[in-house]
């Protein structure tokens, strides 16, 4: 089933039917309750429409103002909220019940990528045949996976056995707020004043005369 669009979901003037009365709001008017039919009337004294904004109120509230500007703002007030979501991808990663070291560090290797990347980390132990009789094995695997994972991200679901794999969840920590500028420039000339300062102590302490052709700066 298609969902509504904009243009579907409100009723607008003559539309608006099966109510008595209504609650009207808008720029520059105080909200009240008026029969339908007067609150048609200062719409069309005024320019504008009558739009139902909340026909489940008690009387429904409807708002003065011209329909397409009204769609227009519901339609930017969408874009704006839909900006602001942060789409979440779930990468998968796979263990058998004996996986060795190697291949446990390099699969430990990309979920810390996936998590600094802002992804969620779906971790897994598939259970083949009799390898269920590990199911405790597949479970320290995953709580020491977590562990190791503690810097990158935090355990949204522990594990939990579903048929044959063992699934836990760990969602990324959000990111830490960068540095200010102030605080990064410092941090970058901080190595610099370190390199320079033996060369400036010898310059404070050396009090004798200046030999001719010496730098102290070398």
């Amino acid at each position: 089933m298609k969902k509504p669009t904009l243009k579907q979901q409100y009723r607008v003037n003559e539309q608006i039917r099966g109510v008595r009365e209504v609650r009207i709001v808008g720029d520059e008017i105080e909200s009240t309750v008026v029969p339908i039919s007067k609150a048609l009337q200062i719409a069309e004294q005024r320019g504008v429409d009558l739009v139902e904004i909340s026909p489940n109120a008690e009387p429904p509230v409807c708002r003065l103002i011209d329909y397409s500007k009204f769609i227009y703002q519901q339609k930017k007030h969408q874009k704006e909220v839909k900006a602001k979501q942060v789409k979440v991808d779930v990468k998968e990663i796979r263990f058998g019940p004996q996986t060795d070291d190697h291949d446990y560090n390099f699969k430990l290797k990309h979920a810390q990528g996936f998590l600094s990347d802002g992804d969620k980390v779906k971790a897994y132990v598939f259970f083949k045949g009799r390898s269920i009789l590990f199911k405790e094995q597949g479970e320290v695997l995953l709580l020491r996976f977590a562990a190791d994972l503690e810097e990158y991200g935090k355990v949204e679901q522990m594990p939990q056995l579903e048929g044959k794999r063992m699934i836990m969840f760990i969602a990324p920590k959000k990111q830490t707020a960068s540095r200010k500028p102030q605080e990064a420039e410092e941090a970058v000339e901080a190595p610099v004043r370190e390199k320079k300062a033996p060369q400036q102590k010898a310059r404070k302490e050396y009090t004798g005369p200046k030999v001719e052709g010496e730098d102290f700066d070398d």
